[in-house]
This record gives C-alpha cells, structure tokens and sequence, in this order.
C-alpha cells in the first residue's frame, strides 16, 4: 500500500523537456508528484525511472473531465499543495499576420494555439486552485501555490509568431489577476517566462543552430538548462512571499524581429 504523502504536486508536460527536470526535481525534495501528459512512452519511463512517489495521469489540459481525473489522481496521493503547468506543443507552423502574398493568416492556427496555452493555463489553474481552496492551510495561511510558463515571446515576439505570443501574452496578463483572485483562499500564482531552453527538442536542431540560439543570450552564452528552469520553478512554489511576479529566465537574452 502507498504511504500518503502530506504534499503533492501535478506537472503538466511532465513529461517533456521543462516538466521532466520539475517532476525529478519536486520527487527528489520529497514532494509526491503526478506527471499529466499526452505522452504516455515518456512518461511511462519517467515513473519507471523515478519509482515511488510518481504516477502518470493522461491528460489534455483543454478537457476539464481530463484535468480533473488528473487532480482525482492527485487526491489519492496526498494533499495537493503546488502545481507547475509547463505544458507544450505544437499546433501548427508560424505565419505572418499576412502573407508576402496577400493571404491572412489561419485562423484555425491561432485559435488552436491559444486554446493549448492559454486556455490550457487557465484550465488547469482554476481546476486545481478550486481544489487547493478547500484544503487545509499551512501554518502561514497558505493553501497552495501555482507557476506557469510564459515566454520571453511575450514581450518580443518575432515575425511569424502572433499565435504564440498572443498566447504567452495572456499567461503573463493573468498571473497577476489570478494571485489577486486567489489571495482571499491562500494561493500564490507565479510565472516564468524562460528564453531558449536547451530541451531535447531543441537539441535535434544540430549543432550549427545552437550555435546561433546561443549567440544571441549577453550572458552567459549559452541556452537554458532545463534544470534551471526546474530549480526556478521549486523556488516560487515554495517561497512564500513571492507572488503575482513573472520572472524571465533568459540570460538577459531579447528576441529580435527574426
């Protein structure tokens, strides 16, 4: 029989590149922690990996029946107190508002592109935090605590990327609404807006490319480490003074028009 752990966490794309070092990083500190992703091979490897302490939940963060089977997995752990929501995709190329050649843009791919990020984010927020609410608080009147992911494109998209910044735009937009929605139940709400991140996707573009992603970082001159971006996150779920803020994680790095 599983021992019941007082604190759990659930990790959207914790299967993936930035969710994949937030779920072993969170398992390592003690927390118990549900990976809800669509990848079920990778997943699979990681609770095989990391053992007790871990489930996987399949989970489209678009479907609230799906998210909230994932918070019922959660449930049975322990009691949930954090949740990174660090999940990706893709949804379509990038495209400029109009084509060189007159032709707009999809408006499938927009759409598609906002209900995976943002309304994904908001999904997955307000389906968790009503849950947080009717828990217990900690001693410091804390219920739980929220961090999702943006992007430097939020402030800097470039050409061809008005889905996705508009997308990463509105996660950045609610973080702050929400920590003030949430103060009257206990539940901090915090972002991160990371730069370009050395995820194993990223690593299949070849040498040459990371070379020209790293470039462009003032320092130090290199792509993000998931690791990073894992260590930022544990910090802002367990701070409890750091709410409302979304933090950069980018080397200084500013994205050009290309």
């Amino acid at each position: 029989m599983t021992t019941s752990v007082t604190n759990v966490a659930l990790v959207t794309g914790g299967a993936g590149g930035l969710g994949e070092a937030v779920v072993r990083r969170l398992h390592k500190s003690g927390m118990a922690v549900v990976v809800a992703d669509l990848a079920d091979d990778r997943a699979g490897r990681l609770v095989d990996d990391l053992g007790d302490r871990v489930r996987y939940a399949r989970t489209d963060v678009t479907s609230e029946e799906s998210v909230q089977a994932a918070l019922d997995v959660a449930a049975a752990m322990g009691t949930l107190r954090h949740i990174v929501i660090a999940h990706g995709g893709s949804v379509g190329a990038s495209e400029r508002v109009v084509k060189r050649d007159g032709t707009p843009a999809s408006l499938e791919v927009f759409t598609k592109t906002l209900e995976l990020y943002l309304v994904g984010t908001y999904n997955v927020l307000r389906l968790g935090a009503a849950r947080m609410a009717v828990g217990e608080p900690t001693a410091a009147g804390e219920r739980g605590s929220v961090v999702a992911t943006a992007s430097i494109a939020a402030y800097e998209g470039q050409i061809g990327q008005s889905a996705y910044t508009a997308a990463k735009a509105g996660v950045v937009g609610l973080t702050l609404v929400a920590a003030r929605d949430l103060s009257a139940v206990g539940i901090r709400v915090n972002t991160i807006a990371p730069g370009t991140m050395l995820t194993p996707l990223m690593e299949t573009v070849g040498e040459e490319a990371l070379a020209k992603f790293s470039s462009s970082v003032p320092f130090p001159k290199r792509l993000g480490a998931p690791e990073e971006f894992a260590a930022l996150a544990e910090h802002l779920l367990t701070n409890g003074y750091i709410n409302g803020e979304v933090v950069r994680l980018d080397g200084a790095q500013r994205f050009g028009p290309r």
